[in-house]
């Protein structure tokens, strides 16, 4: 029997050093030849993404080497950033975009003179220059089809995006006039092409502000001229109110598209001349939010079957038969599919990850139905009897809602709980606000279970995965809805004895950020929060203070800011500040261009003096999300060490943050 301790004071192998190490999961999936490629985190490394492949034989290697960073910044949160192929020589070229310069770069990693990776495209002075995202390769016509971000002014909304074919001889790397505008510019946001199966077609996907993806996109079809552009686009599916995120062709040159026309996220393949057809017409998502462009939630194979990531909270990668519906799930410990997927033959391939294990690249072969884990695999860095072991709960809200969470008690073998002690809980709210909390293994969460703290991950009112009414509660409620939850899930575990009362926190970042502040600011719930790269200041971030792709966000979020000016201040984080009674921890990047610093100066230019114990730690070279391992560490060591210090703990493994009046 395991010896009692406080909660809070247990030892646990898992450190912050070791959560850090293993954040993030590997993206954009790819088939080039008989390999499959992914990016994969590199936190080590200063947060580089690198570019992997594994060979025929298993073996897993870099196809580039360090520093090479391959990440898209297009709409900030960027997208698939390279694209591959093999020649008739069998050897492979690869496009891809480099962080640093984010220009478009070719290599030939089989070359047998080494060269390294060339430049595609220039280099432009003009605000935050050109980018690029989504690429196709065209080598029979000697050109890589793309997204192209180019900014025109200095501002973040000066910014224009089109559909674009670069020269794949370089001729383009100074001269910008060498890059042909294909799509005409009337779209404000547009994915990248995707190519009939004979080359006679492209469709793609556009929006405009103040529209954000989730809530109406077109699904555009262009015919492919003779001279490579495209003829006049006409729209075969969405519309302002319908959703779209992924558009794409069976090998036979049908389209299929994903839609949320009913609600939810479901798939079709369409009718130019009539109605278009759901192939499983079901109460799930087979879908999800464009945060990125590019994602992929469904791939056809040859053999006329579709691999389909759905699922409702928790999602499964399934094979569906168009043709009659039916839907056969891949067997598995995994709970959640990210939205990229390939296919190889019979062979599905993408990237999932399970309560018991990180993100990982997953092959199912169709023919025989197994699964197996060919790249990035999950090892446990320590007895995975530390791991927490999650609760899929719903809970009860205002006016009887529903709220779905997941609840991670504190677990560790090697320490129990005293009789009479409830433990301390940290109420976790998740970034976007249109995003979910997925159901996986997170050592961060770990970090705090394995020493006796509870988190509770809620998937507040206005996440996905649970259809269009329920992320559509957040629908001019951002700072209720969201707060309302969190705190009914906090609530709810004090009343029934899982969570002690006096010691729960909350905690948030990016939009996860703006509820934890406005938690604070609107409940005497918490004794302390953690508030990480938050929008603190919504008039300002409406008025131009973020980048472009969120710059109208809020009319949905909170209202058209010209029309409810009063609800922006009453719901601000900022203009309440004397609300705020709890110690709290702010955490920003320095180089974040979404949530600005300039937000959490101004929050903290008015904290000070009014006697509220508080820290702020700002990290150079970081962004909108945090991808060094040190600076992780440090983040994460430094929320463990308020809770300590507010929840009265003995930890004695991190070093003390200090607080300041």
């Amino acid at each position: 029997m395991a010896p009692t301790a406080a909660y809070g004071s247990w030892p646990s192998p898992i450190d912050a050093a070791l959560a850090a190490a293993h954040d993030g999961r590997p993206e954009f999936l790819g088939v080039v030849g008989d390999e499959v490629w992914w990016t994969a985190p590199r936190p080590a490394e200063g947060g580089r993404r690198a570019l992997m492949r594994r060979r025929p034989d298993g073996t897993e290697e870099p196809v580039l080497p360090a520093p090479w960073n391959v990440r898209s910044r297009v709409i900030e949160y960027g997208g698939q950033p390279w694209a591959g192929t093999v020649r008739a020589d069998g050897s492979a070229l690869v496009v891809f975009c480099h962080h640093p310069d984010q220009r478009l770069y070719v290599y030939e990693p089989d070359a047998a003179d080494g060269a390294g990776p060339r430049p595609l495209t220039p280099v432009s002075t003009v605000g935050d220059g050109l980018r690029w995202a989504d690429p196709v390769l065209r080598p029979e016509r000697g050109e890589v089809w793309c997204v192209l971000e180019e900014f025109t002014g200095p501002a973040p909304t000066d910014v224009r995006r089109v559909i674009a074919a670069v020269p794949l001889d370089g001729s383009a790397a100074e001269d910008r006039s060498r890059v042909r505008e294909l799509s005409d510019g009337r779209h404000r946001f547009v994915t990248g092409p995707r190519l009939s199966p004979d080359g006679r077609q492209a469709a793609w996907i556009a929006w405009d502000h103040p529209r954000m993806p989730w809530d109406g996109t077109e699904a555009l079809l262009a015919d492919i001229t003779e001279d490579g552009r495209l003829g006049t686009p006409r729209t075969v599916a969405g519309g302002p109110e319908e959703s779209v995120p992924q558009i794409g062709w069976t090998p036979d040159g049908r389209l299929l598209h994903l839609s949320d026309r009913t609600g939810w996220w479901n798939l079709y393949r369409g009718a130019e001349d009539g109605e278009p057809v759901a192939l499983c017409p079901r109460a799930e998502e087979f879908g999800g939010p464009l945060w990125q462009i590019g994602l992929s939630w469904f791939r056809p194979l040859d053999n006329g079957l579709i691999a389909v990531v759905h699922g409702k909270g928790t999602t499964a990668l399934g094979i569906l038969d168009p043709e009659t519906g039916e839907l056969v799930d891949a067997a598995g410990p995994w709970t959640a599919w990210a939205a990229t997927l390939a296919v190889h033959g019979t062979r599905v391939v993408g990237v999932a990850a399970g309560p018991r294990s990180a993100y990982e690249v997953v092959e199912l072969d169709t023919r025989t139905g197994r699964t197996r884990v060919i790249g990035s695999p999950h090892h446990d860095p320590v007895d995975p009897a530390y791991y927490p072991e999650p609760q899929i709960r719903t809970f009860t809200g205002p006016d009887g809602r529903e709220i779905h969470a997941y609840v991670h008690p504190p677990h560790n073998p090697d320490r129990a709980g005293p009789g009479g002690q409830l433990p301390p809980y940290v109420i976790r709210a998740h970034g976007g606000p249109t995003g979910n909390a997925p159901l996986v293994l997170d050592l961060e969460i770990a970090y705090f279970t394995s020493r006796g703290i509870g988190v509770a991950e809620v998937n507040y009112g206005g996440s996905t995965g649970y259809g269009r009414e329920y992320r559509e509660r957040l629908r001019e409620q951002w700072g209720v809805v969201d707060v309302e939850d969190c705190a009914a899930v906090a609530r709810a575990l004090a009343d029934e004895g899982t969570a002690d009362p006096a010691r729960l926190a909350v905690r948030g970042g990016s939009a996860g950020g703006w509820t934890a502040a406005a938690s604070l600011v609107h409940s005497d719930l918490y004794a302390c929060g953690t508030i990480i790269y938050p929008v603190l200041d919504p008039a300002a971030w409406a008025d131009g203070e973020t980048h472009d792709f969120e710059a109208q966000y809020l009319r949905s979020l909170i209202g058209p800011i010209d029309e409810v000016p009063a609800r922006y201040h009453e719901r601000s984080p900022l203009e309440h500040v004397d609300r705020v009674s709890v110690p709290f921890l702010l955490l920003q990047g320095l180089d974040d261009v979404i949530c600005p610093p300039a937000q959490a100066e101004r929050f903290l230019a008015k904290v000070a003096g009014r006697g509220i114990p508080h820290a702020y730690l700002a990290f150079e070279g970081e962004g909108h999300g945090f991808r060094r391992a040190e600076t992780m560490t440090r983040a994460l060591e430094a929320e463990l060490s308020l809770y300590a210090q507010i929840f009265g703990l003995d930890r004695f493994d991190v070093p003390v943050l200090e607080l300041r009046t």
